[in-house]
């Protein structure tokens, strides 16, 4: 699969586009670390506890270890 650049990256290879679901992997453009949060090439808020906000308003959901289910191995 082709990955289209967002409008505002300028980065080689470039950064995955805020409604791709690999959003979080993009460079940090601003950091907030005393806020919890950080602003993404493509414009998502990444938040210190994982979750995010896409420039469209929709939310992502904090990504938890702990809510993965375990199995026998």
């Amino acid at each position: 699969m082709e990955q289209s650049q967002s409008p505002t990256c300028l980065h080689s290879p470039p950064c995955p586009r805020a409604d791709d679901s690999s959003w979080g992997s993009a460079k940090v453009v601003a950091a907030h670390p005393e806020q919890g949060w950080s602003l993404l090439c493509g414009g998502a808020l990444a938040f210190e506890d994982t979750g995010g906000l896409l420039p469209d308003g929709r939310s992502v959901a904090p990504y938890r270890p702990t809510d993965w289910t375990r199995t026998a191995a």
